[in-house]
């Protein structure tokens, strides 16, 4: 299918061939209200059990990075409503994850595609409050223009705000979504309660990725058997990735789960035979060796190999020294983190000091030891999953390039020496719209 390019980003959008899009649409307008109603949105929402069956039978997965079932969520806070509490919706878009995009593209060129799978998901957990979460300014436009397009009746009389935060790594984390939302910080608290227990308000709260909303008036139009014809038995459907690297224009794709690795290198036009490895899951699941070229791109694979899809960010290195990938991201969480947890504040910036060491080749072998101490005992500490994520790049490293830690570790990095790679926000994916 012809791409499209964002204007004024050089961010190519595209379908897979042979992929029928359900979420991207190929297209230099935004979409309006008339467009979007013409397709078929805002569809009447008929029995919601039989819409929450479908959801389950779906095997929807949430597209925030944990990739947890959407059907769980849905029932979880639909029976605090049974129970006769308030509800609150909230459709997460701050994405924080500097190396993606899809969120805030969908924000911005499909807000009423969020809007509905907003709706329906209130619909289904009896709310009749809903916030759409962003810090792109561009996104909040787009949906407040949204927003005063449609007519009530079509959100079936949902109250929907927007909230507005500034962008940062930890400010998409469910908790910090709901602590700012109530007007504190947009950082995470500690667990329990969920947001599903005492949220927005102290209400129960549902808390969902935008992509995965976007997914729930396909699902509702077309049923979970039709649902499950794209993608595999564990990871039905299509998603979004946002790749990078490569010394190419990042670029957004649709894609089935399931795809060869290998066809999206052919997608995105890089020769299989010059790739190194990639940084997955946007930072979070940390690096792969040349294995992921054996890979298709599903969550049930990519755990196998210790890693994972997790919001579908993946920047494809070439010419890039992992070692100094590895110390970039790790100061990146450094820089990052929300300060409030102490193994969290002090871990990020020891895996940082060493791995920007090992970069330089001025660490030693107990550097290392300590390295792959820190990247196990460090892990399920804080309020949030940042030092997880740190753990995950750091042990990433050691596992998947051990000869190149070695190389480090005697300085005989030839690329390192020519000029190390450095990045303050490692593959950002720019999507500001520039004149």
């Amino acid at each position: 299918m012809k791409a499209a390019a964002e204007p004024g980003t050089g961010l190519t959008v595209a379908v897979a061939p042979g992929c029928v899009p359900r979420l991207l649409r190929l297209s230099a307008d935004n979409e309006s209200y008339t467009a979007y109603r013409s397709a078929g949105g805002y569809h009447p929402i008929g029995d919601i059990d039989s819409l929450l069956g479908e959801v389950r039978l779906s095997g929807l997965l949430g597209r925030g990075g944990a990739a947890f079932p959407m059907a769980v969520k849905l029932r979880t806070v639909r029976q605090a409503h049974l129970r006769g509490l308030e509800t609150v919706v909230v459709a997460n878009g701050e994405e924080g994850e500097p190396a993606s995009v899809k969120d805030r593209w969908l924000l911005r060129h499909r807000p009423h595609l969020v809007i509905d799978g907003l709706r329906l998901a209130a619909h289904v957990v009896g709310a009749r409050r809903a916030w759409v979460y962003v810090s792109d300014p561009a996104a909040a436009a787009a949906v407040d223009a949204a927003l005063a397009e449609v007519d009530v009746d079509s959100i079936d009389g949902l109250q929907i705000c927007i909230a507005t935060v500034d962008p940062g790594y930890i400010a998409g984390e469910e908790t910090a979504a709901v602590r700012a939302i109530n007007g504190g910080p947009a950082k995470p608290t500690d667990k329990p309660p969920r947001p599903f227990q005492r949220g927005v308000g102290g209400h129960p709260t549902l808390v969902s990725n935008v992509e995965t909303l976007a997914n729930l008036p396909f699902l509702q139009r077309n049923g979970s058997r039709e649902f499950r014809s794209a993608g595999t038995s564990l990871s039905p459907g299509t998603f979004l990735m946002t790749v990078t690297g490569a010394s190419r224009p990042a670029a957004l794709y649709e894609v089935p789960h399931g795809l060869a690795f290998t066809d999206l290198l052919a997608l995105h036009g890089v020769p299989a035979e010059h790739v190194g490895g990639v940084l997955a899951g946007g930072y979070f699941a940390g690096l792969m060796n040349r294995a992921v070229l054996d890979t298709t791109l599903d969550h049930e694979t990519f755990r196998g190999h210790g890693s994972g899809l997790g919001c579908g960010a993946v920047a494809i290195l070439t010419d890039d020294c992992p070692v100094a990938v590895a110390a970039a991201v790790l100061s990146y969480f450094d820089r990052e983190n929300a300060g409030q947890c102490g193994s969290c504040f002090n871990g990020t910036a020891a895996m940082a000091a060493v791995t920007n060491a090992l970069r330089d080749g001025v660490a030693a072998s107990d550097d290392i030891a300590r390295l792959q101490r820190w990247s196990v005992v460090l892990r399920g500490r804080g309020a949030c999953a940042t030092l997880d994520g740190a753990a995950n790049v750091a042990a990433s490293l050691l596992g998947q390039f051990p000869q190149l830690v070695e190389r480090h570790l005697a300085g005989d990095c030839e690329s390192c020496q020519a000029g190390a790679w450095r990045a303050e926000r490692p593959f950002e994916v720019e999507a500001v719209t520039r004149p």
